[in-house]
């Protein structure tokens, strides 16, 4: 079949992005699904950082590449047990094998044969089943219409506004589970947040699901810092030379947990130095490849402080999508605040620009 979709030729173009257009929207043919994979129609996908530090080369991937990877749809055709056509599903942007090591010790986010696919822009099965361009994740999510391995879909309730729905498979499901699956927050202990873009307010939210006291929200946009204040944070603090100082003092010497969700490495270095004695600092953002961080190397003994990196919010998507779902419909973890807006394909660059800017939290495209 022949499918309508934003397909990345070259990385790097130049700002803004209404202009320059590096997402060209394209007719591609689609191959049927496989053995153990799904048709899809698209019904929404979110923008994310992660589709943008592809667009800026940040994130080299092979070219060219259908992009999108924070996405819901319906079940067209189902090639897998398990599925059946007319299933609401969410994407995962790690599709789990279910056989390798870290498989086997629950950590699907590491998943070795997942990884090598996405980097390879494949599916699961090593095969593109569009012509001439990469897969995005094992979703390519900005297109009517996606082949996907089904081990890339978890099924979810399909009352669920698809524009919410998306959202749960990137933005809360790595925000929220860095807090719940990474950090292991317990009630009552301190928490500071770096970055309050998608995944960074919902690492707010997940800290405000769990109890943490108090919460410190840390970013430049004052729109956000007030979002933050409304979602739950007790103190909001301008990012800069001396936010670390007002965490200290905000939580009585440091926080408990940092989490960095910037994707930098100067960023990082400030979230541990935020930390008391003890504290953990967790690591969300993707920073370049030739960044790197440093810290006093005896902190680490001598104050027992631990650094953990947080990918796909070491999430079991298939148990956690399910769970943070009945969470925000039991309105316990209020996602819709995080979005922005609703854009159309022809408008994609031009939302990239506002993502950029670093206006807007979460904007949805729908199909």
């Amino acid at each position: 079949m022949i499918v309508r979709g934003a397909v990345l030729r070259e990385m790097g173009l130049p700002k803004p992005y209404g202009e320059s257009r590096p997402l060209r929207i394209e007719e591609v043919e689609l191959a049927p699904p496989g053995p153990g994979e799904l048709l899809v129609r698209i019904r929404a996908a979110g923008l994310c950082h992660s589709d943008l530090s592809v667009i800026d080369g940040s994130r080299p991937r092979v070219m060219p590449m259908l992009l999108g990877h924070e996405a819901t749809g319906e079940v067209v055709q189902s090639e897998a047990p398990g599925f059946t056509v007319g299933d609401a599903v969410a994407f995962a942007f790690v599709p789990a094998c279910g056989e390798c090591g870290p498989c086997a010790e629950g950590r699907a986010a590491l998943c070795e044969p997942g990884a090598a696919a996405n980097t390879a822009g494949t599916l699961l099965s090593g095969v593109r089943r569009l012509d001439g361009v990469h897969h995005h994740l094992g979703v390519s999510g900005f297109a009517d219409h996606a082949v996907v391995s089904a081990r890339s879909a978890v099924k979810i309730d399909p009352a669920l506004p698809p524009e919410i729905a998306a959202l749960f498979g990137c933005a809360v499901m790595t925000g929220v589970g860095a807090v719940v699956n990474t950090a292991q927050v317990r009630a009552g202990r301190s928490a500071a947040v770096f970055g309050l873009g998608g995944v960074g307010l919902s690492a707010l939210l997940g800290a405000v699901l769990v109890g943490a006291h108090p919460i410190v929200a840390v970013d430049v946009v004052p729109e956000k810092l007030e979002l933050a204040r409304s979602l739950g944070a007790t103190h909001t603090v301008p990012a800069g030379s001396d936010a670390v100082e007002a965490i200290r003092e905000a939580t009585a010497g440091g926080a408990d947990y940092a989490f960095e969700t910037v994707g930098s490495g100067n960023v990082l270095e400030q979230a541990y130095a935020a930390t008391r004695r003890g504290g953990t600092t967790v690591t969300v953002g993707l920073p370049h490849p030739s960044q790197s961080f440093s810290v006093p190397a005896v902190s680490l003994v001598a104050e027992e402080r631990t650094v953990k990196g947080s990918y796909l919010g070491s999430a079991i998507p298939s148990r956690d999508i399910p769970r943070y779902i009945a969470l925000y419909q039991a309105g316990r973890l209020p996602v819709d605040r995080l979005l922005t807006a609703t854009v159309g394909l022809d408008n994609l660059n031009a939302a990239f620009d506002t993502l950029a800017a670093g206006t807007a939290i979460r904007q949805v495209l729908l199909l």
